[in-house]
């Protein structure tokens, strides 16, 4: 087990397996020392477990606990191509998509949950440059959506 995988486990947390295209993509490709996840929803055990806009049919608070869903997933589809999570030298991006009610204004605190759990689990290696984008709808109804880039290091 790597030692992303032991803090994760420490966090309570287990790596879930990598959630399937929906549609024509992988779920990450690597290109030099960069992965790039697809946007990863908030998939649990091939289920969204909420649906709906946030500010509406799902709270903030639910949202942020969805997006740290959406991180878990984010390293699954990391690790499928990188082959171990301690590879990772730093996560440098992550893009956040919240499906938000129309006068929902807190993006940012949702994609936190996101933002959070790659601090948790990776330290410094986790801090990031990122966007909190309102969108009206995300496949499924998902209410929120994160993509990822990772750097690597080397062998």
């Amino acid at each position: 087990m790597s030692a992303v995988e032991e803090k994760l486990a420490e966090l309570g947390l287990t790596l879930p397996e990598v959630v399937p295209p929906l549609a024509a993509y992988q779920p990450a490709v690597q290109s030099g020392v960069y992965v790039y996840t697809a946007g990863q929803l908030p998939m649990v055990d091939g289920k969204l477990p909420v649906t709906g806009k946030v500010g509406a049919e799902v709270t903030a608070e639910e949202a942020k606990d969805l997006a740290r869903v959406c991180a878990l997933n984010a390293l699954a589809a990391v690790k499928s191509v990188a082959g171990d999570l301690d590879r990772v030298a730093r996560v440098v991006k992550v893009v956040g998509f919240v499906a938000s009610a129309s006068d929902f204004t807190g993006q940012p605190g949702v994609i936190n949950g996101a933002s959070e759990l790659f601090a948790e689990v990776l330290g410094d290696k986790g801090v990031h440059a990122r966007s909190a984008v309102g969108v009206a709808v995300l496949p499924l109804d998902a209410p929120v959506e994160v993509e990822v880039q990772v750097e690597l290091s080397g062998a």
